[in-house]
């Protein structure tokens, strides 16, 4: 039979099946009874005349495509699409199954797919050499030619691996079914000419061009998103598009539903320890091939039955394979220790700057109302350290009557008064806890202490918590001044429009980051809360958290009297923080299919190994990005996958381990990659990016960077995708609103220049940055602004009985801002502009009687109902609480509104059109 086809071959025969079957009604083309398959050859001369013989020729061959596949007929025990060992369930083979593919049961059914590999491949070698005209075939025709399934196995099998969708594509001029969102996807864009790109509601992330089966089953993008939804094939195909290869990662976040698994057996992968997921391929009920390295692995006896179902022989059915996001109660093997305790410990800024600005008894007043909402059990341990010039212990024991204060003066040598008594049980000593928190801020409201010794106290937080790890809170209002870490001002305003760039932005000290490595091995999660309006080097202080994957918090302005709005989004964001979901002891690693590699991690952590994360704390607000690379040609395969896995202490002391997996296909041609352009990913990502090379070298090289990314990609897509000779600046839609948001990154404080932005706000939002998921850094990059007397219910949502209108987007220019108009702006923190005429008066009528307006009057009118709604629906999508500021149109807080129009010039930045042009010129060099 091979001899037979190898000469066939050398004759540049073309082969094709031909299925004959029952003009059946009612039945779609898989499951139309097939009454003979037969395999016919024709000669390059021969072809035309044998196709015409059975179809009609098309008059228009422009939209026309060709498409052949193997029907087999089914056998005994088992249909084409599945096979059965010992079972009544047929078992289906997850990735094949999903792609349209089979596991062959049989030595025939073997046979005859290995001749379809052959005949298909020789077809493939010399369809490009076609020259007669395609024809398809008469719909009314009982002749059928259907695609080949394609193999998604690796080289090593039998037959050499058949060529993807766009190969095809290109091969039949381009005609092969391609998506409609990827064709809209690619349409060229003249951004010169193209000013309303915006669309009328948020961006979504785009959809993977996968089949319905594995974009239901796939990862939810809020989760785990990729800068690319179709992966290169190999790294000179990613050189082209001059595209960044990256993911976003937010393994932690809140959830509305999750699988949890309870098992004795965590069924994985021998070879590269990739957890069971929804697009493993079961060959049968007893073996499953992974998806990562395709080693076939064992199902274990357990995995046989389905706890959700209460059946047994159906492992394809289970939740783990349902499920690409799910949450294992993990057992002892993941246990270095016995679970720890949720231990909190609060190290507080007592000061004259404290206690001045109010933030110590805002801090009192909402640890009482959270205190029995904090995460953790009957086990759950508290303690407080406060400090000045010296450090303050507090005893809780429970039997004492109240708290005992233990002063250390010794801050150059610090040490622990007691180990008994300072990290307590909450439940047992609640009562003295209790009675410290309403007694804390009068101990301190008369002192006239200004110095700071955050160091020593943070030695003796370490020092305190070693034993059992857990989350230390730090609240500072200054420059530290005494004992080790000490600082020194740095910022000279001055500089800060200097033509060598923004000096500082690196710590002046290691004992911050030396600090923190040493918490990190403790399983010690430092979160520091900045509240100063001077410089307090957040630069050097931040390292704290960083390396030791906690968060950080910057109010630079708050005061009780002359800030009462930030005083307030103070007291939410910590009634967030005090009750949010948190992890102890936490490890992370990301794996991904062979061939692709991660070279560099964002976010706040310590890298143990080459790809596992130490995060001491885990919490879901926080956010990760990594870098990658394609080591070797993905060529063998149609899918590209990528999983994380967390495995961390619950709050309750149980250890969990929660996994993501995504999949996405894997494209040859540079069109696919532009295709599948994630354009916020990849602003996100770059941002990390700019971030880390602002630091290592320059903010002037990091800014140049960035704009070097838009000239690179829009030049790599003129010169080798786009056939439009037309003048201007053209870019494929899924790219569009690359330079409008680079753009807007170069106007972010992080990276702009001027003279307006303070170093530690500089600072904090870099760390921002570098450690949010990816909806927060977009708001902030570049804000929704709506307008809102204009509302109506047209396109509203339905939300429980409620109407929640939706205004369309606008520019952020200020050409889209009118003074008979009400503005709504949403970045992060909502702000609101308006004017004082009638339409200020149907949502603000005591507008001028609020010095500080941070809440809107509920009135009796429809339009105020709307507002309401559509603020309260915002706030709802988001973590933290926003504040609300009402912008009154001669108020000096307008300057702060003004700031987020990026597509206006401003302090030494180019206004959007201006920022087109130079995108232009630097193309066309």
């Amino acid at each position: 039979m091979l001899s037979a086809m190898q000469r066939l071959n050398e004759f540049h025969f073309y082969s094709f099946w031909y299925v004959f079957r029952d003009p059946t009604p009612n039945l779609s083309a898989d499951t139309l009874p097939i009454s003979a398959a037969f395999m016919c050859y024709f000669s390059p001369a021969s072809m035309s005349k044998a196709l015409q013989s059975c179809t009609k020729p098309l008059k228009d061959n422009s939209s026309s495509q060709l498409c052949f596949v193997l029907h087999l007929p089914p056998f005994s025990g088992g249909d084409s699409s599945s096979t059965t060992t010992g079972s009544a369930s047929p078992v289906p083979n997850s990735y094949d199954s999903l792609e349209g593919g089979s596991y062959p049961g049989t030595y025939f059914t073997q046979l005859l797919i290995n001749i379809q590999c052959y005949v298909y491949s020789a077809f493939w070698r010399h369809l490009k050499n076609l020259t007669q005209p395609i024809l398809r075939p008469d719909p009314s025709s009982n002749l059928t030619f259907l695609l080949p399934h394609i193999s998604t196995q690796p080289q090593s099998q039998m037959c050499s691996p058949f060529p993807n969708m766009s190969q095809l594509s290109a091969a039949l001029g381009g005609l092969s079914g391609v998506p409609e969102l990827e064709v809209e996807a690619l349409r060229p864009v003249n951004l010169l000419q193209e000013r309303n790109l915006l669309p009328h509601q948020p961006l979504d992330a785009p959809e993977p061009n996968l089949s319905a089966d594995l974009k239901k089953a796939n990862c939810s993008p809020d989760t785990f998103r990729c800068t690319l939804t179709n992966i290169p094939q190999t790294q000179a195909l990613l050189n082209k598009a001059r595209l960044p290869l990256g993911l976003l990662l937010h393994p932690f976040r809140d959830l509305a539903q999750l699988p949890v698994i309870t098992s004795n057996t965590i069924v994985r992968c021998r070879s590269c320890r990739t957890y069971i997921n929804p697009f493993v391929s079961f060959l049968d009920q007893r073996r499953w091939k992974c998806n990562l390295c395709y080693r076939v692995n064992d199902v274990p006896d357990e995995f046989m039955y389905n706890p959700v179902t209460r059946s047994y022989g159906e492992p394809h059915k289970r939740p783990e394979v349902q499920n690409s996001t799910v949450e294992f109660i993990a057992s002892s093997d993941y246990m270095l220790r016995p679970p720890q305790p949720a231990v909190y410990l609060f190290v507080l800024d007592v000061s004259h700057n404290a206690v001045e600005g109010g933030y110590l008894n805002v801090f009192c007043h909402t640890l009482l109302e959270n205190l029995d909402k904090m995460p953790g059990d009957t086990r759950t341990r508290v303690g407080f350290i406060t400090f000045n010039s010296t450090i303050h212990f507090y005893n809780l024991h429970e039997s004492l009557s109240q708290p005992q204060m233990l002063v250390v003066s010794d801050i150059d040598d610090i040490f622990i008064p007691t180990h008994d008594s300072l990290l307590v049980n909450l439940k047992e000593s609640r009562v003295l806890v209790r009675v410290l928190l309403t007694s804390l801020h009068s101990m301190f409201s008369q002192t006239r202490e200004t110095h700071s010794a955050l160091g020593p106290a943070l030695q003796a937080a370490y020092k305190l918590t070693s034993p059992t790890g857990g989350r230390v809170s730090v609240f500072q209002t200054q420059l530290p001044t005494l004992g080790p870490g000490l600082l020194q001002s740095r910022e000279d305003p001055n500089q800060r429009s200097s033509t060598k760039g923004v000096q500082h932005l690196g710590p002046a000290t290691d004992f911050y980051k030396k600090l923190a490595l040493d918490c990190s091995g403790q399983q010690i999660g430092v979160d520091l809360f900045l509240l100063s309006s001077q410089y307090s080097d957040l630069a050097s202080l931040a390292c704290m958290s960083k390396f030791s994957a906690g968060s950080i918090f910057y109010y630079p302005s708050l005061h009780h009297v002359h800030n009462p709005a930030q005083l307030d989004k103070f007291q939410k964001d910590l009634e967030r923080y005090l009750t949010r979901k948190i992890g102890f002891e936490a490890v992370m690693r990301i794996r991904c299919t062979k061939g692709l590699s991660i070279h560099t991690f964002h976010g706040n952590f310590f890298v143990r190994s080459t790809d596992l994360l130490s995060l001491a704390n885990i919490n879901p607000d926080s956010g990760f990005a990594v870098q990658m690379s394609i080591e070797e040609s993905l060529a063998d395969t149609s899918l590209a996958c990528f999983q994380s896995a967390l495995l961390y202490t619950s709050s309750k002391g149980k250890r969990r381990i929660r996994v993501h997996t995504l999949c996405l296909p894997v494209v040859s041609q540079l069109s696919d990659v532009y295709a599948g352009a994630d354009v916020q990913a990849i602003t996100c990502l770059l941002a990390n990016m700019a971030i880390d090379r602002s630091i290592s070298s320059s903010l002037s090289d990091a800014r140049d960077a960035l704009v070097n990314a838009v000239v690179d990609s829009l030049s790599a897509y003129k010169n080798t995708v786009s056939n439009i000779q037309q003048s201007g600046l053209i870019a494929p839609a899924a790219l569009c609103l690359f330079p409008l948001y680079v753009l807007a990154l170069l106007k972010q404080k992080a990276l702009r220049m001027g003279t307006s932005t303070k170093l530690d706000e500089r600072v904090f939002a870099m760390c921002e940055f570098k450690s949010q998921p990816l909806q927060q850094i977009m708001h902030a990059v570049h804000p929704d602004l709506y307008r809102l007397d204009t509302m109506s219910d047209q396109g509203a949502l339905h939300l429980n009985d409620c109407i929640v209108p939706q205004p369309h987007l606008l520019h952020l220019t200020a050409e889209k801002l009118t003074r008979e108009g009400a503005f709504l702006m949403d970045c992060g923190s909502v702000r609101c502009s308006s004017s004082k005429n009638n339409g200020v008066a149907l949502f603000f009528p005591l507008l001028l009687f609020y010095e500080y307006q941070t809440q809107i009057p509920e009135l009796e009118t429809p339009l105020s109902e709307r507002l309401r709604a559509l603020l309260a629906w915002l706030q709802d999508s988001r973590p933290f609480s926003s504040t609300l500021h009402v912008v009154k149109d001669d108020a000096t807080a307008k300057t702060s509104f003004f700031q987020h129009l990026v597509e206006d010039r401003s302090e030494s930045a180019l206004s959007y059109y201006e920022f087109l042009l130079h995108i232009q010129q630097q193309m066309s060099k």
